[in-house]
């Protein structure tokens, strides 16, 4: 789907025709609205072919007049049948030529979404560099954003553990763990994006358009220290709790083994007595129900003593 936006007395609006200083918007492109871009608008072909690669890591290339700034934004996606949310990472093509802003990617981002509903405020469309400023301004902000609710995911999941200690948890903070390794990497391939777009040689940059870079790799930079830092205490929580669910099966094996040996004393007793010969004392129905008691009692008080039944 191809959209076309344009600054109109400061707001971000839909329009139906391609003219000088306009956003386009193009999201999943088919064939024929990606001929459009390449012969209407004048789009080299392969960097609209290589923004739409999922793999595609961060990169800028300038060939032709054309500027192609491809960066990583992050993702939310809800796994219906984990009951979870997953954090991924998706390329933006972002094609800077002549006359227009052309942004391109696989499928709706909230970055992308945001921008056409009109939430981000100051937009100017004409205003090339600003505008592909700004939009790196909001994928930075928007990993701070996910991270913030991913420290807030895993505090609770933490709790639940806390009280139940069940695989459902520990699955949901493996996720948690993938989503930080796929931010990290992202992160650490933009910033190196836009440390080639600071040194000014691909993008003319103003000293407006300056600052407002040096203030987009901040929140980069901030968004790498965050996504480790938290990488890092999921990966203790996650082997510590591990830890405490094995040291857990090992108490209940030892209580169950304690109890396995009380009930086999009775029966040990019970064997004795139940065989065919003859020099068995106290050959009576009483006496071996009271040994078996007697040792049954015993065992457990040693048993008790040694801890045996506690979950300590």
């Amino acid at each position: 789907m191809v959209n076309i936006f344009k600054t109109i007395d400061n707001k971000v609006v839909r329009v139906d025709k391609v003219t000088e200083g306009c956003w386009i918007s193009a999201v999943s492109p088919t064939e024929e609205e990606i001929t459009f871009l390449v012969n209407e608008v004048g789009v080299d072909s392969d960097f609209v072919r290589a923004a739409l690669d999922e793999e595609e890591s961060s990169r800028i290339e300038n060939e032709d007049g054309q500027t192609l700034i491809i960066v990583d934004t992050p993702m939310a996606q809800k796994e219906t049948e984990k009951n979870t949310i997953l954090y991924t990472t998706m390329p933006i093509g972002m094609i800077l030529t002549e006359k227009n802003v052309i942004s391109v990617c696989v499928e709706e981002t909230p970055v992308i979404t945001e921008f056409e509903n009109g939430i981000i405020k100051n937009v100017q469309t004409h205003l090339k560099t600003r505008f592909l400023l700004m939009m790196l301004l909001r994928v930075a902000t928007k990993y701070l954003q996910y991270l913030k609710q991913i420290d807030k995911l895993s505090n609770m999941v933490e709790r639940q553990l806390h009280r139940s200690l069940r695989n459902k948890e520990l699955i949901q903070l493996l996720g948690m763990e993938k989503s930080l390794v796929y931010f990290s990497t992202s992160l650490k391939s933009d910033e190196i994006t836009l440390e080639k777009i600071l040194r000014g040689r691909v993008i003319k940059l103003y000293d407006e358009d300056q600052d407002l870079l040096e203030d987009v790799l901040i929140e980069v930079k901030q968004a790498i220290e965050m996504s480790n830092i938290y990488s890092s205490i999921l990966s203790g929580t996650m082997d510590a709790f591990a830890s405490v669910i094995s040291n857990n099966l090992n108490i209940v094996m030892k209580v169950l083994t304690s109890i396995t040996i009380l009930m086999a004393i009775p029966t040990m007793v019970a064997s004795f007595y139940g065989m065919n010969v003859e020099g068995i004392p106290m050959p009576v129905f009483w006496f071996p129900i009271a040994v078996s008691v007697l040792a049954t009692v015993v065992v457990a008080i040693i048993l008790i003593k040694k801890n045996m039944f506690s979950s300590k």
